[in-house]
């Protein structure tokens, strides 16, 4: 049986969340060492993108688009959104 790509992208999402809150809670009050400090920028990047994808998803169904031609993008691309 093949899970939802949706629930697969929340389930990804979930679990860089958590990732990302473990490493925070570890250095509360402590600076993150460089190593750290790019894995979380990274954890950072790649949630922006996922979310990104599910948006990208979600607006496509709404329009009455096909979801499976929606496509990861770049981390370029994503990161230079205006918030």
């Amino acid at each position: 049986m093949t899970q939802d790509p949706d629930a697969t992208l929340r389930h990804q999402i979930n679990e860089l969340v958590e990732e990302e809150h473990r490493l925070e809670r570890a250095h509360v009050g402590q600076a993150l060492d460089g190593e750290e400090k790019s894995r979380l920028d990274a954890l950072g990047v790649e949630l922006d993108r996922l979310w990104d994808l599910l948006r990208q998803r979600e607006a496509r169904r709404r329009a009455g688009l096909s979801v499976d031609d929606a496509e990861e993008r770049s981390a370029r691309v994503v990161e230079g959104y205006q918030q």
